[in-house]
């Protein structure tokens, strides 16, 4: 297929999602001035036995898009046409990855708080689950970290140390367990595993001598912690999606083909939901954090001040991980999220069954409101993992002050800022498909606690991965999807960080629209909500309480234009941090009249 793009002359675009069990097609036509996305398909995913070969799905899922967009896709030697013709083909086929378990590493650092975490983020972002962080001060002794090396079967290994022209014995001490230790790689016993050396420059002749033998493939970039001020992630994860493509792509069944058939690389998927949300970021120029929660793993996205960060939280997720979810954050903080009593037993009952069935959905309104408060929990958790991972460099000396010297956080603060957040995207079975849009949104404040003004959206489809990788050729096209398909946007929250005193003022309000004009107060506790149609805009104006602040400081009022949604104009008094009352009855009677100030379960919406 061509390899040089002219964005001019792409009207009709294709684009995969090779996921672990299905294969999701989406067919992207320019119409009426404008990118759109048209019409979506899906097939199960063949990259396993019997079939053991990754295009088949890709072709019955662009099957399924041909025989609804009345356009021939598949030619008659089983390929995609192209370019694109009136009737039948595409001007440009990308697809991204997660089948075979998607894309694992293992990562090393001299310093685990320092360059070790600089090589996860690598890692993280570029699309990776990380398997482990080596490091000389992890606690393990050396022996130790060698049988665990050798235990784990990763797709490649990201090695970094040292900054640029200082001392080279640590990191190459680093490199010096690895070699022995022999890690096979994961897939493909007949190739060479993958090392990404990104430390000091001054050590590369010493490393190159410990891997020149033992069935090492060495590739070697440029450091990612070139001085201790600034990190340099960029060509690690370029490096990491190249072996990717060419080494762990090329021995899963059926990807030398595919990578044939593609006029971009193959993405990791959870690399490419990262670059969109970086694109848009970039070209609206906002603060983003997206959030996709799954059976075994969530993952939460940030991009603050064009800072991107990624974190995957293992082993917090709704069916597979529900049982680990509810052991983390403790049975009674899951249920202070219940409005009514539940049977203990009966519950873990529940949970274990999710475990035995994870394609099992709630069939009453109790098991749906509890699920909801597992996963209300899971994203809670994941979101303070996240928050801990994004931190400003450590390690950076920066003048301090006497008050300073008492403080735990003077340096490897979190750059994560609720406040200055302008979009929260959701993202995974739970949020997307949640009978009542009111309960995606209610899930999200909940969990993520946004602060003064916050959008907030749900991707349809579970379309990010298609557009990461489109944004990487075409980002009009990507931005426009995205903005205009993509997302479902629910409204506008806005909440005061502080915390007001129960039934007092917590602000005052006064809402100009076309088919919006009110006036009122929130009390402190109370959440409520306003009909703000999707497309309709309106001007707020708040004059928060003493020491609640909305965006401009304590006390200080706000005036902002917000945009409606499928929920409204939700407005919350609640507080921040928010807290739920110890009590359980008193705390089952809050959380009741929580439900009903933005109308989470309606009647007639509980049948799921």
């Amino acid at each position: 297929m061509t390899t040089a793009l002219d964005p001019e002359k792409i009207k009709v675009i294709l684009a995969t999602d090779c996921g672990s069990t299905t294969t999701k097609a989406i067919l992207i036509q320019y119409v009426d001035g404008e990118y759109r996305q048209t019409h979506r398909g899906e097939a199960p995913t063949t990259v396993e036995k019997p079939f053991a070969d990754v295009t088949m799905g890709v072709v019955n899922s662009v099957t399924e898009i041909g025989e609804l967009a009345n356009r021939r896709f598949i030619d008659d030697d089983g390929k995609i046409i192209s370019p694109a013709t009136e009737t039948e083909g595409c001007d440009i086929y990308i697809s991204t990855s997660s089948a075979g378990g998607g894309l694992q590493m293992m990562v090393a650092g001299v310093v685990r708080e320092m360059t070790g975490d600089s090589a996860k983020r690598a890692a993280l972002g570029a699309g990776a689950i990380v398997m482990d962080v080596i490091a000389s001060n992890d606690d393990r002794r050396p022996h130790e970290q060698i049988q665990r090396i050798r235990d784990l079967r990763p797709d490649m290994i990201l090695i970094s140390g040292g900054i640029d022209g200082g001392t080279t014995t640590h990191v190459i001490q680093i490199c010096e367990l690895v070699a022995p230790a022999k890690p096979q790689p994961r897939f493909g016993s007949d190739y060479e595993m993958p090392i990404i050396y990104a430390g000091n420059k001054e050590a590369r002749d010493s490393v190159t001598d410990v891997f020149r033998e033992g069935g090492f493939d060495l590739q070697i970039c440029e450091n990612l912690r070139p001085v201790l001020e600034m990190e340099n992630l960029g060509p690690a994860r370029d490096k990491i999606h190249d072996i990717f493509l060419e080494h762990v792509m090329a021995q899963a069944p059926g990807y030398d083909k595919l990578m044939t058939w593609t006029d971009a690389p193959i993405m990791p998927t959870p690399g490419a939901v990262g670059d969109i949300l970086q694109t848009v970021a970039r070209i609206q120029g906002i603060n983003v954090v997206g959030v996709d929660i799954g059976g075994a793993t969530t993952d939460v996205f940030s991009v603050f001040d064009e800072t991107f960060n990624r974190t995957v939280s293992a082993n917090l997720g709704m069916s597979y991980s529900i049982s680990n979810v509810c052991a983390e954050a403790t049975m009674p903080n899951v249920l202070r999220w219940v409005p009514f009593d539940m049977d203990e037993r009966q519950l873990r009952n529940h949970v274990k069954n999710k475990m035995i069935r994870p394609t099992t959905i709630p069939q009453t309104k109790e098991a749906l409101m509890f699920e909801q408060a597992v996963a209300r929990e899971a994203l809670r958790l994941a979101y303070i993992q996240h928050k801990e991972f994004a931190t400003t460099l450590k390690g950076v000396q920066k003048q301090r002050t006497v008050g300073d010297t008492f403080s735990q956080e003077s340096t490897g603060d979190t750059i994560v800022n609720n406040m200055k957040l302008d979009l929260l995207v959701a993202s995974g079975g739970v949020l997307s498909h949640a009978p009542r849009m009111h309960q995606t949104a209610m899930l999200l404040i909940d969990a993520f606690e946004p602060e003064g003004v916050t959008r907030l959206a749900k991707d349809s489809i579970f379309m990010m991965p298609h557009l990461g990788v489109l944004s990487a050729v075409h980002p009009q096209a990507a931005t426009q999807v995205f903005d205009r398909d993509c997302l479902i946007y629910l409204g506008t929250c806005v909440a005061g960080k502080g915390l007001p005193k129960p039934g007092k003022t917590c602000f005052k309000y006064t809402v100009k629209g076309d088919t919006l004009n009110e006036s009122g107060e929130i009390r402190g506790g109370d959440i409520t909500m306003l009909p703000l149609e999707p497309g309709q805009t309106a001007t707020i104006e708040c004059d928060p309480a003493r020491g609640i602040d909305l965006g401009a400081g304590p006390g200080k009022r706000i005036t902002k234009d917000v945009q409606g949604g499928t929920v409204g104009l939700i407005l919350d008094g609640r507080g921040r941090p928010l807290a739920l009352p110890e009590d359980r009855a008193t705390c089952q009677a809050t959380i009741g009249k929580w439900i009903e100030g933005v109308q989470m379960y309606e009647e007639e919406a509980v049948a799921v």
